[in-house]
């Protein structure tokens, strides 16, 4: 049996281009501040109570962090109050936003990929890595093909030994 000698990589000369959107994963830590710790009973926002626990928290515990505001109760909390624990949030956090973790993590996936420079692309085949160890919400996936479709001259999905065809330029 004959061993051979030249091995040809015919990925690498494709010329494809491979982004792994696991690159724009959001960096610093991601928290919840659960409106919930703050009801009466978990079901009644008291004004007066709020108000007390607003000037003496230590807020600055929250210093470079990214924070998604909850309520997980059942209860009604008027709009106010979301607007009164974000604006003592903006100061220290990187990020303020309404909703859980997982709407967190969809935001700043977009910041991070609207902020890409697509001319990199253009007229490019590329690929969007699929699998991995870190989990990419498909919000991020759509964000990213759609802004791509735009200059990129095709776009696959998966391994670029093995993709499935998401766009092709006419």
């Amino acid at each position: 049996m004959d061993i051979q000698t030249d091995i040809v990589n015919k990925v690498a000369q494709s010329g494809i281009i491979t982004v792994d959107l696991a690159k724009f994963k959001p960096t610093g830590e991601l928290v919840e501040y659960d409106m919930k710790d703050n009801l009466f009973h978990g079901l009644i926002l008291k004004e007066k109570d709020f108000r007390d626990f607003i000037k003496t928290h230590d807020w600055a515990a929250y210093t470079g962090k990214h924070v998604a505001i909850t309520c997980s109760s059942d209860a009604i909390v008027q709009t106010w109050a979301y607007m009164l624990l974000a604006t003592k949030l903006e100061p220290f956090a990187t990020t303020v936003v309404f909703g859980d973790l997982d709407e967190l993590e969809r935001i700043l996936y977009a910041k991070a990929i609207a902020e890409i420079d697509m001319a990199a692309y253009t007229d490019q085949r590329v690929v969007v890595k699929g699998c991995g160890d870190i989990k990419i919400p498909e919000s991020a996936f759509v964000q990213f093909s759609t802004s791509l479709a735009k200059v990129a001259k095709s776009i696959m999905y998966g391994e670029p030994c093995s993709t499935v065809p998401v766009f092709k330029r006419k």
